[in-house]
């Protein structure tokens, strides 16, 4: 079975709207991932930019199980010698209440330049407003 190699304008790419209310932080990211690759195109490439775009409302409603929101860490490194900062989930996302499922989305997509792009094609917002509306977005669910 050969690859399928396709144009960058042959490519069909598509839109859609996720409502993040009250669904699973990891599920939800794995989804929009997914997504993001193209994945579920039947012309799926792995070193291609084939997905499709994503817009996320409602993020800051995001849900997690068990003692996650206590428990839960988020590391960072400043550059600097002991300069590791870390923060629990809750203090982030008070701070920053998009900032934890753009960052599970991170690491989901592949590392480098292929990963870099299609982290652009996801647009995460914490309330229920978004200027996408001329896209034409299609509301999918999980």
């Amino acid at each position: 079975m050969k690859t399928v190699f396709v144009k960058p304008a042959d490519v069909e790419r598509k839109w859609f709207l996720l409502d993040a209310e009250g669904k699973v932080l990891g599920r939800l990211a794995a989804r929009i991932a997914s997504i993001l690759r193209g994945k579920e195109k039947a012309v799926f490439t792995p070193n291609q930019e084939l997905g499709d775009y994503v817009v996320v409302i409602n993020a800051d409603k995001i849900a997690l199980t068990g003692n996650k929101a206590e428990q839960k860490l988020y590391r960072r490194h400043t550059g600097y010698v002991g300069g590791l900062k870390t923060v629990n989930y809750e203090k982030l996302a008070e701070k920053h209440p998009s900032s934890p499922l753009e960052l599970a989305i991170k690491g989901m997509l592949p590392k480098g330049p292929l990963g870099r792009k299609l982290q652009k094609n996801v647009k995460v917002y914490p309330g229920a407003e978004h200027p996408h509306i001329a896209q034409k977005l299609e509301k999918i669910e999980l």
